[in-house]
């Protein structure tokens, strides 16, 4: 059976698209004024390494400036794919948790509403090891005092991923000291690609991440059409109405009463150009 289709009134909608921040933050939150946007995504540092450049004060006053002035939604950063606070691997988890320790307070310096990152692989040791290795690296990381709070993605599940069953998030947020600074990031694609039905049973869905997480939980949605089929496990993104979830389905989740007031990234394949077009579309259909 379908998916009942939703109606809502989508005039405050919060929308935006993750963009580059290599020219510096204000002339990225310029770039989004003229997309015509109300948010932004961006990476804590470089995405691939471990090389980042903090913004001096002025900038960062300009930033919140222009963001203020503009009416822009919360702002999400997302860490870089390199870390992974799942690992067995010394090198590789202190690394991790170096990350995740000097991006929770320089994102929240800078007054970034969330933080994101993929949870990790667990690489053969086990997912339940691996959750173990994740809590302890956030348990470093998070003092509690801070504004910023923490986002756990929901994933496709390819390989030894961490984080493509609801209950899996759900032990890592069990687990710390400061649950109160996680949250959790829904990514349209990641959890079609891990067996969830958001085409056919979105309803459902979202009932059963109410029974297992908690729907409050929800802070950000990454909006993202999917070039792989249903359950296929992998993550790959694709222009919105181009893959396998569609334009109406990704519609629905926008309009749904228990999503519609969050924050919505695109993380398409576009660029800057591409995806302006991509929001206004949606505001359109919408």
């Amino acid at each position: 059976m379908a998916e009942e289709v939703y109606e809502s009134d989508l005039i405050n909608m919060v929308i935006g698209t993750h963009m580059s921040i290599a020219k510096g933050i204000v002339k990225t939150a310029e770039n989004v004024v003229k997309m015509n946007a109300d948010t932004m995504q961006i990476f804590s540092r470089n995405p691939r390494g471990s090389n980042y450049k903090d913004p001096t004060v002025k900038e960062a006053e300009e930033f919140q400036r222009i963001r203020r002035e503009a009416g822009f939604g919360a702002i999400l950063a997302h860490a870089p794919y390199t870390m992974n606070l799942a690992s067995a691997k010394p090198e590789v988890y202190e690394f991790a948790c170096t990350v995740i320790r000097e991006d929770v307070t320089r994102m929240d310096r800078l007054g970034i509403e969330n933080l994101v990152f993929h949870p990790g692989s667990h690489t053969g040791i086990g997912a339940e090891a691996g959750i173990q290795n994740i809590i302890a690296g956030l348990d470093q990381a998070i003092t509690g005092k801070e504004n910023i709070t923490v986002l756990l993605e929901t994933m496709s599940g390819k390989g030894t991923e961490i984080g493509w069953r609801f209950e899996e998030l759900k032990a890592i947020r069990d687990g710390v000291s400061h649950p109160e600074r996680i949250g959790i990031c829904l990514d349209t694609c990641h959890v079609f690609a891990a067996g969830y039905d958001i085409v056919n049973n979105l309803d459902g869905v979202l009932e059963e991440f109410d029974k297992v997480l908690g729907i409050e939980l929800l802070r950000a949605i990454h909006l993202n059409d999917s070039m792989m089929p249903f359950g296929s496990r992998k993550d790959r993104h694709a222009v919105i109405g181009g893959g396998e979830i569609g334009i109406e389905a990704l519609l629905n989740v926008m309009r749904h009463p228990k999503l519609k007031d969050l924050p919505f990234y695109l993380e398409t394949p576009l660029d800057d150009a591409g995806h302006k077009e991509e929001i206004a579309r949606l505001r359109d259909l919408a």
